[in-house]
């Protein structure tokens, strides 16, 4: 969960995540992590920016060979 998102947005200060998509949030990381744990796996939820959970989830794996990401679209007014 990206602290950011939950912050005003920059051109109307209104939350980028307001408490529907909160709401479905959470409900679709707890259906995630009771599959994965079907399957033997686990996915605890993160708290941080990306980019630095992504990195210290790295180092924590060690056996990491690739990562894919994709960029949010932003619109330019």
């Amino acid at each position: 969960f990206d602290p950011r998102h939950y912050l005003g947005t920059h051109c109307y200060g209104l939350p980028k995540t307001g408490p529907h998509r909160l709401r479905f949030l959470l409900e679709s990381v707890k259906d995630l992590r009771e599959t994965l744990k079907k399957k033997g796996s686990t996915n605890p939820p993160r708290k941080g920016k990306p980019e630095d959970v992504v990195c210290d989830l790295i180092t924590q794996l060690g056996s990491v060979t690739a990562v894919v990401f994709h960029e949010e679209v932003r619109e330019i007014l």
